[in-house]
């Protein structure tokens, strides 16, 4: 596997992303009819909150992103977007049981949504989420916390 790193956002990586998400985001978005060069990137502009988001980084350099951002019921997990160079080393695998693991220590669930016939579903399904509702376009998944094992106990 890759060697990787995480590090808070600044408001300064944000047109980084921006155009990250444009490349990552085309493939799915012009198979569903929906891109649209203006669009994939000012939804982004418009969302980004460095407090919640992360920058992945590989060799030092961004190589992704994701938010994990508090609501009422669930943190949303969001902007999980990979350099496509990485996609199938286990990077994507390893952020994600990172974060859930976070979330699973706080006791909350996590809600997301993913393009229809994103292959990104099936990475979220084998870290347990489960399909809440689908529209033509999204499918919204959400996964309880799971329990952690007790380390050092004796019984």
């Amino acid at each position: 596997m890759v060697e990787w790193g995480m590090r808070t956002a600044a408001a300064s990586d944000v047109e980084a992303v921006v155009e990250l998400r444009a490349v990552v985001m085309r493939p799915d978005l012009e198979r569903l009819g929906r891109y649209d060069e203006h669009r994939v990137r000012q939804r982004l502009r418009d969302r980004f909150e460095p407090a919640h988001t992360w920058i992945i980084e590989v060799d030092g350099a961004l190589a992704g992103c994701v938010a994990l951002r508090p609501a009422e019921d669930a943190h949303w997990l969001e902007h999980f977007l990979l350099d496509p160079h990485l996609h199938g080393n286990g990077v994507g695998s390893a952020v994600l049981r990172e974060l859930l693991e976070r979330c699973d220590r706080d006791g909350v669930p996590v809600r997301l949504n993913v393009l229809q016939g994103s292959p990104a579903r099936r990475l979220y399904e084998r870290h347990g989420f489960t399909t809440e509702a689908e529209d033509p376009v999204d499918v919204f998944m959400v996964r309880p916390p799971m329990s952690l094992p007790s380390l050092g106990r004796d019984s």
